[in-house]
């Protein structure tokens, strides 16, 4: 990455190494940011069982229960962070969709926890709505609403069914992306994948299954798939690699479509991935509400040379979309491991290269095609000439060297929010040996916004 401070939107256009020749990279300013602490808890709700009262007891490389707070460390591959399970609470952690709201404040979401369906299962879901002073550099939890499964929704046995309140739980789904709506709210969820529905109470109503061309999506993590009973018979067949669910769900300004966008490529039926030009490609499925399926209509999202996944998915209008890209690096270059193939606890193994927000454009027109490219912000190299900055170290740059970057959406004409998912206690971008924050930033990008 070059780093370069822009003055204007009129940019070098990016030739080679992209999926798209023409994009055009535009500037970003930092205007505020507010950081919520790593180690921000909430107490498990009253009527929850004793099991949810601390989370994080099966995080061992084993998963064999630990019920001795703060005696497993936590660890982002040969690094050691400064924070150890089991928490006492719920971490308020894995902030992995956003939304701006009409009266300022933005819905976000807790993921499923610790990272697996195996090491979750004390981990409650819940969502947040948020608050943030960006002069104070301040984030307010205003409301924490958690979700459970009263009813029976899912066709699954969930990990408390035996329980009165039936609490929802990391093993049971992976929310990763979120849409409030009148009555209640829309979830992607990376396990099935499912698109889920919560009404206000933060109860199941709809869980809706993925099907593409007729055919069913499906993760190794779907709860319905079966291993059979003979070692010598056919392996169950599924389409997606691991986490590789609704990363992103956006939803039309009408609110009549929902747009499920799939962090891993679908493999085909001759078991290559699904690409555009040679570039590795993800797909954008629509779903009707009102009627609740899928129409049928989709569209594919092709990597950069270094990208790997999304992060988030929100519509700016009728056609346009935000897009968070990025690559598997975390950390800074200055401080990279000498050698890569032998990490060390003081330096960073695969430090971040590239982690863009995307503006996209996809209609009528290109339906079953590639999306359009139409530019992006680097989001290592962000301008800061007024110091707005609380995090990272370069002189009028504010950078977000995070492996999992989940959060965007447009919050005026000319600001965006970004921000990431700290996957605590295990990520460490901002420094060798510290859990990350969350950082919530405040991005200036009319140009970007209005791009053609």
């Amino acid at each position: 990455m070059k780093n370069v401070l822009f003055a204007s939107v009129s940019l070098f256009i990016l030739m080679t190494g992209s999926a798209s020749a023409d994009q055009q990279q535009f500037p970003a300013k930092l205007a505020g940011q507010a950081i919520l602490p790593a180690n921000t808890m909430a107490p498990a709700p009253a009527d929850a069982p004793e099991f949810l009262k601390h989370s994080g007891k099966f995080t061992t490389a084993d998963r064999k229960r630990t019920e001795a707070l703060g005696t497993v460390p936590g660890k982002d591959g040969a690094r050691v962070t400064d924070l150890k399970l089991p928490f006492d609470g719920q971490a308020i952690q894995g902030f992995s969709g956003i939304k701006t709201m009409a009266d300022g404040t933005f819905w976000t979401l807790t993921d499923n926890g610790f990272g697996s369906k195996a090491n979750s299962s004390d981990s409650m879901l819940f969502l947040h709505q948020m608050k943030f002073d960006w002069a104070a550099n301040k984030a307010d939890v205003v409301k924490n609403l958690f979700l459970s499964d009263p009813n029976k929704i899912a066709p699954f046995p969930i990990v408390l069914e035996g329980t009165d309140t039936r609490y929802l739980t990391g093993a049971d789904f992976d929310i990763e992306s979120i849409q409030p709506v009148a009555d209640g709210f829309w979830l992607g969820d990376e396990f099935g994948p499912y698109i889920l529905k919560i009404d206000t109470q933060g109860h199941l109503t709809d869980v809706i299954a993925t099907t593409l061309d007729g055919k069913p999506v499906l993760s190794p993590d779907n709860p319905l798939i079966q291993l059979p009973g003979n070692p010598a018979a056919k392996m169950p067949v599924f389409n997606l690699k691991r986490s590789g669910g609704f990363e992103g769900l956006a939803m039309s300004k009408d609110g009549a479509k929902l747009y499920g966008l799939l962090e891993g490529a679908i493999y085909k039926d001759d078991g290559q991935m699904e690409s555009v030009d040679g570039h590795t490609a993800v797909r954008v499925i629509e779903f009707d509400v009102a009627a609740k399926k899928w129409t049928g209509r989709s569209w594919l999202y092709p990597f950069e040379d270094k990208g790997v996944s999304i992060g988030d998915f929100n519509m700016l209008d009728d056609t346009t979309a935000l897009v968070i890209e990025r690559d598997s690096g975390a950390g800074t270059k200055d401080k990279a491991c000498a050698d890569p193939k032998q990490p060390k606890p003081d330096c960073f193994e695969a430090p971040a290269e590239l982690k863009r927000v995307y503006k996209i454009e996809f209609n009528d027109a290109n339906a079953g095609k590639a999306v359009r490219k139409i530019g992006y912000i680097d989001l290592l190299n962000i301008q800061d000439p007024d110091n707005k900055k609380k995090a990272g170290a370069k002189e009028g740059v504010y950078d977000m060297p995070f492996v999992t970057i989940e959060n965007v959406d447009r919050v005026d004409a000319t600001h965006i929010i970004i921000g990431n998912d700290n996957n605590l206690p295990f990520s460490a971008g901002r420094a060798v040996d510290k859990a990350d924050n969350n950082e919530f930033s405040l991005l200036e990008v009319g140009g970007f916004l209005n791009a053609k």
